[in-house]
């Protein structure tokens, strides 16, 4: 990026990335109510819209960040966002949401859904490790493909779920205008929101000298990550299992496979000191919630487990800061 928005000291730019965050947030809500609406007027079921729709807006700030940090050649920004979102989604949320209450899984979420997350942060460490330059098209490509079958797979097991443990996500359907308004007026808010965090992310590092990718594993990141933590947690304490468990690792796998190879796509990702690092902390997040509910004996995410979760980010932030 060649401009800042404004003259403004680091604290103004921690302002404008909150505004920006609410206006995220809120254009993802609007756009999950109108697309959710509209979803249940075609009488999709709960758990698809859960896995899809829900996840695909809770992710949308990641997507629009991502946008519009490629379009300003803010490339380390677009693979912070995602692995800083997905690791945050693991440890904190997903972490706290154990705590609050035990998480319960289905049997779809412990043999393919979480798999298939540990899976996503594998493909980003693989392109770390073979191409050390980055995440070039093809790596892109590739992820997309995966994200494809990951789409498929949801609409074609969905009917074998157990129905009785769906969650309802929306009440009644709205009026098809009214939905539409939702999801445009959502669109305008994700973009302006986008347009205020990655501006104001560049400004911030610009000023203070450090790195966008410290900005995007943690202030940036977190931000675009409040929708996930508002959902899950709500769902936490309404002992909604699907909601609380399948809105994490669905948005982890479309913030990889879809996001980040969208943006791959449109522009090659370029390494980052410490990306390794990150890729491998994305991926032990899945694979260690993998282990907590396969290891339990009513395949639960416990508050014991909840808790490691939250002292392992703890960990890893601390030693990512101290070794800036």
């Amino acid at each position: 990026m060649t401009e800042h928005i404004l003259s403004l000291t680091p604290w103004m730019g921690v302002v404008l990335i909150i505004i920006g965050c609410v206006a995220l947030i809120k254009g993802a809500d609007w756009l999950v109510e109108g697309a959710s609406s509209i979803a249940k007027r075609f009488g999709i079921s709960d758990l698809v819209i859960g896995l899809t729709v829900v996840a695909f807006g809770t992710s949308m700030p990641e997507f629009v960040v991502n946008m519009v940090s490629v379009a300003n050649n803010a490339t380390d920004l677009a693979i912070t966002n995602v692995l800083g979102s997905n690791i945050i989604n693991i440890f904190i949320i997903l972490g706290l949401s154990a705590v609050v209450y035990p998480i319960a899984s289905q049997k779809r979420s412990r043999q393919f859904d979480i798999p298939y997350s540990i899976l996503a942060a594998i493909v980003v460490l693989v392109c770390v490790l073979i191409h050390g330059d980055g995440i070039d098209r093809a790596a892109g490509i590739v992820m997309l493909i995966l994200f494809v079958i990951f789409l498929y797979n949801t609409f074609k097991n969905a009917k074998s779920t157990d129905n009785s443990q769906e969650e309802t996500i929306t009440a009644q359907p709205q009026p098809v205008w009214k939905a539409l308004l939702a999801i445009i007026g959502g669109l305008l808010g994700l973009i302006i929101g986008g347009e205020l965090i990655v501006k104001s992310a560049v400004d911030i590092a610009t000023r203070l000298g450090v790195s966008e990718a410290i900005i995007g594993l943690t202030i940036v990141a977190l931000g675009t990550s409040l929708p996930e933590l508002a959902t899950s947690v709500i769902a936490a304490m309404k002992k909604n299992a699907d909601i609380a468990l399948g809105n994490v690792i669905g948005s982890n796998i479309f913030n990889i496979f879809l996001i980040l190879g969208t943006s791959a796509v449109i522009k090659p990702l370029p390494a980052y000191q410490g990306l390794a690092l990150d890729a491998c902390m994305a991926a032990l997040g899945s694979v260690l919630v993998w282990l907590f509910i396969k290891t339990n004996r009513k395949r639960k995410l416990t508050r014991w487990g909840g808790a490691t979760l939250l002292l392992c980010y703890a960990a890893y932030l601390t030693y990512r800061i101290v070794t800036l």
